[in-house]
């Protein structure tokens, strides 16, 4: 018989996998006491690192005192309050509110419903259409599966939301195409700003200075997907910040707790907002159990403690220097094909005759390092914002065994 838990981004018929019980730092260690480096931080989220005593402790106090209470109209939580506060001061717009879920994929959905409802509240409700990019990872519930760009992971899962459309990644004469025939029917345009899980690919130059200039031309809201490049991945502590370019709605998760409880939210600028306040009878009927969940807002506050009481926004720039040092040296001597990325996420391009699949496993095997293989091309990093200069070394030393 199988083993009961059939896990997620895994064949079911797989019947063996690495087993991790502990973390310190950047650093894990698996059920046979081998030490790896974390060259993920899990999933692009855990920006403290592993095993930190404190959060541990104020997760335990809030759980003793009231560890989740439902948020649904008439109750709030002073987790729930703090956190919205201290985010709007930390986020990209400072005049926004902020709608908590629990994961970046219940963000995504939420902020496409949001942009849509937000348009009949302002008297726009023919403002049906969302347009995404190829290549981008939106989450994998309905509503960010068919706002997938990346095939693989929408195929045999349809049929999907109705009017949401992808274009090329980084073509904006495309979007404006798109626009120039269907703007009056757009009720949002959701990027990454670096695309993540599609491989690590920064926007070009002047992209979103360009989608943003369409969206105000023909009245449609920008969704900046922060999932991952939110809470100082890129040097700052929103891709936003570090582009300069203001959206209307942003999604968050991953980094904010650094996944130590579950949660996400979307930031809801002043546009949107003003349209969802328009009619003091509107009754907003979207959230989740989970929204402001108290023991995740206290993490999160214990969270964003730590990240600046330590400046790890600014060790970003920093432990990214390095890494991306690293790769280039062995760009530069032919080892892998190219190196792309931005702030502290970056990929290894490889070369056709490599495979990014078996350098992942003797990564893991000889190296004692962590990191994701796309498809046979490309290997991608995230490491915790706490990883020394050593342990980055180890990773692109790693990287050399593996390919040299």
């Amino acid at each position: 018989m199988p083993a009961a838990f059939l896990h997620p981004f895994a064949k079911p018929t797989r019947e063996s996998f690495i087993r991790i019980v502990r973390g310190e730092g950047a650093l894990l260690w698996d059920a046979d006491g081998r030490e790896l480096v974390d060259g993920m931080a899990s999933l692009w989220y855990c920006a403290i690192g592993h095993g930190r005593e404190e959060m541990a402790e104020a997760i335990a106090a809030q759980a003793r005192t009231l560890a989740a209470y439902s948020c649904f109209d008439p109750f709030t939580t002073e987790p729930a309050e703090e956190l919205a506060e201290l985010l709007r001061d930390l986020g990209p717009m400072p005049d926004s509110r902020v709608f908590f879920t629990g994961s970046g994929s219940e963000s995504i959905d939420t902020a496409m419903k949001l942009a849509r409802i937000a348009h009949v509240q302002a008297g726009q409700g023919h403002r049906k259409l969302i347009i995404s990019r190829v290549r981008g990872y939106h989450g994998t519930a309905y509503g960010g599966t068919s706002a997938q760009g990346i095939a693989p992971n929408r195929q045999d899962f349809g049929p999907f939301v109705d009017e949401v459309v992808q274009v090329p990644a980084d073509d904006v004469e495309a979007l404006a195409s798109l626009m120039a025939e269907r703007g009056h029917e757009v009720a949002a345009v959701i990027v990454e700003p670096v695309q993540g899980a599609g491989g690590i690919h920064p926007a070009a130059e002047g992209y979103l200075e360009g989608v943003r200039r369409l969206c105000d031309q023909h009245g449609a809201y920008l969704v900046f997907d922060e999932v991952i490049t939110g809470f100082g991945r890129l040097g700052t502590w929103f891709a936003s910040h570090r582009y300069g370019v203001r959206p209307d709605l942003v999604t968050f998760a991953k980094a904010v707790t650094s996944g130590y409880q579950p949660l996400g939210g979307v930031f809801v600028g002043p546009a949107p907002a003003a349209a969802l306040e328009r009619d003091p009878d509107f009754f907003l009927r979207h959230g989740f159990t989970y929204s402001g969940h108290a023991t995740a807002c206290a993490a999160a506050l214990k969270n964003l403690e730590i990240m600046r009481r330590e400046d790890l926004v600014e060790r970003a720039n920093h432990m990214g220097a390095r890494l991306e040092a690293g790769l280039r040296s062995l760009a530069d001597d032919g080892t892998i094909h190219h190196v792309r990325g931005l702030g502290a996420m970056w990929a290894a391009g490889l070369h056709p005759e490599q495979n990014a699949m078996a350098a992942r496993d003797h990564m893991l095997d000889h190296g004692g390092v962590v990191c994701r293989a796309l498809n046979a091309d490309s290997l991608l990093f995230c490491p915790p914002l706490v990883t020394t200069d050593e342990q980055i070394d180890r990773i692109v030393d790693a990287v050399a065994a593996a390919l040299g």
